[in-house]
């Protein structure tokens, strides 16, 4: 890992745990590359599957991809949200198994994000071992606090520069403690081409901040 990559104004950004009009229509508006709807019984930012697809509605005329983010999805909850919201990507975020991920890519047909929890080189390492074949982006993320409830989400960050210099086989995603103030100095000191946001744009748990959003989206664009 001593190959360090280029940033570039094009690194995309992916809002997480969107459950408003307002939230979605400013990272709509603010160029974000992909929305996310969190599916998750514990989590604040959980939806409904028709809620979702309804505030998903504005990306479908748009580049923009639409994100399902799911833990250890059953293969009902799979179909359901497959079947009402029809997102690009599904995106899961807990104990799945590379043969899980492949199985939950094959059922599906959407793309796949699969969240590693990391803080070193070594775990970084073993991830892409187990997971980039099977996944088309991989995300790295911090480890949750040993009494956290949800295996993300939790505004936590790690040593960004463990991932300087990764090649993977497509682009991967930067996440953990991310907010408008820090994700500039988090893209050079990482390297990463893609970048995902939950709880640093919120003004509490769960609730999305439409000016944090633009200010995160217009620090990424400055890089």
């Amino acid at each position: 890992m001593s190959v360090l990559f280029k940033t570039t104004p094009q690194t995309s950004a992916k809002i997480c745990g969107l459950s408003t009009p307002e939230a979605v229509d400013s990272a709509l508006g603010g160029g974000a590359s992909f929305i996310g709807f969190v599916f998750f019984e514990k989590s604040p930012r959980d939806v409904n599957p028709e809620t979702a697809a309804r505030l998903a509605a504005g990306a479908r005329s748009s580049n923009v991809k639409t994100v399902a983010l799911l833990v250890d999805p059953s293969n009902a909850h799979l179909d359901e949200i497959m079947g009402k919201l029809k997102p690009d990507f599904i995106q899961l975020h807990g104990h799945e198994t590379p043969a899980r991920v492949q199985e939950v890519k094959m059922r599906t047909g959407a793309g796949l994000i699969k969240a590693v929890p990391v803080s070193t080189s070594l775990e970084v390492a073993h991830a892409a071992r187990d997971y980039d074949t099977f996944a088309d982006h991989l995300m790295f993320d911090a480890k949750p606090p040993e009494d956290a409830e949800r295996p993300g989400g939790n505004g936590v960050a790690f040593d960004w520069e463990i991932l300087h210099g990764l090649r993977l086989e497509r682009p991967w995603f930067l996440a953990g403690g991310l907010d408008p103030w820090n994700v500039g100095e988090a893209i050079k000191r990482s390297g990463a081409k893609m970048v995902d946001v939950s709880s640093g744009v919120e003004r509490g748990a769960g609730l999305k901040d439409p000016a944090l959003i633009t200010a995160f989206l217009d620090a990424v664009k400055r890089v």
